[in-house]
């Protein structure tokens, strides 16, 4: 099942606050899981950043809008409880409790006037409205991720075919591979025969090598490029190689890949924009922004 929105959290965390006695945090998110009957995969679904569960995420949001609002208080770290204000919402319950509803009081308008995540890229309010705002800053920046690497993509296939050589070798050492780029750059592009367009070290101390082919292509790569590309790690005796295309690979061309013995490692069009932003490789940053946490072990012997 789906895991639910924050909004949709927000009366059973109040319910489960009903006896006015102290709650901790951790228990009632894993008392909600349970309840909403989600799966452990779905309990362990992290936000894209990775930075932490995504239900963690939404209880925590519904959390914050209830204390906002008046209707729960924080009385120590990792704890809640439900104030007057709260048990008179219980006693005569909305048909939802949701952002809508708590706008009646005048802190949580206060508190939604100070909001500054932006509710814009095309999406409507409804839609924000169903999704904590961490999720929505999130959102925003794999959007804009998304549109950065199909421009970048686009911009490298305009490359001429010395550039993209260089931009495979620039990318190579931004990775760790092979050494200096004075290194790295005498390796690549030096074999150019046998369906093997360069080598280079996999570390700094040369201890093993990397095969490397690149194409700049459109169209899709098959199988039998990729079956030349392994004759002729075969005939160097080699062990690893490192398959790169501004296209795509087929399906075909992939299962091949998986079920050989050496290692060889595919990487399409998409994947090389992404290893290039993750790089720093081609782009810059033009802005930056901090998202903050309260530092409990600061305030823990208050």
């Amino acid at each position: 099942m789906p895991i639910p929105d924050y909004q949709s959290l927000m009366m059973p965390l109040l319910r489960l606050a009903e006896s006015g006695q102290e709650q901790a945090l951790r228990p009632a998110v894993e008392r909600l899981a349970e309840d909403c009957g989600l799966s452990q995969a779905e309990r362990e679904e992290l936000l894209p950043s990775g930075t932490q569960r995504l239900f963690d995420n939404r209880v925590g949001w519904a959390l914050t809008y209830l204390v906002k609002a008046g209707l729960m208080e924080r009385p120590r770290r990792g704890f809640f409880r439900i104030t007057e204000r709260g048990k008179q919402v219980l006693q005569h319950p909305p048909a939802e409790l949701n952002a809508k509803y708590l706008e009646r009081f005048a802190e949580f308008r206060a508190f939604r006037e100070r909001e500054t995540v932006p509710k814009r890229m095309g999406r409507r309010k409804e839609t924000e409205e169903a999704r904590t705002p961490a999720e929505v800053l999130e959102d925003a920046h794999r959007r804009l991720r998304e549109e950065l690497a199909s421009e970048l993509l686009e911009q490298v296939k305009r490359g001429s075919p010395g550039f993209f050589e260089r931009l495979v070798v620039d990318l190579l050492v931004r990775m760790g591979y092979g050494g200096t780029r004075a290194d790295a750059g005498k390796a690549v592009g030096r074999s150019g025969d046998g369906g093997v367009d360069g080598i280079i070290n996999e570390d700094r101390l040369g201890l093993d090598v990397v095969y490397i082919q690149a194409k700049r292509w459109d169209q899709p790569v098959g199988r039998p490029e990729i079956q030349k590309f392994v004759g002729a790690l075969q005939g160097h005796k080699a062990k690893k190689g490192v398959f790169i295309t501004t296209g795509s690979f087929t399906r075909d061309a992939q299962e091949y890949a998986k079920h050989i013995d050496m290692r060889i490692v595919l990487i399409d069009g998409r994947q090389l924009a992404e290893l290039m932003i993750d790089c720093n490789l081609g782009v810059t940053t033009v802005a930056s922004y901090e998202t903050k946490r309260i530092d409990g072990d600061y305030f823990e012997h208050e």
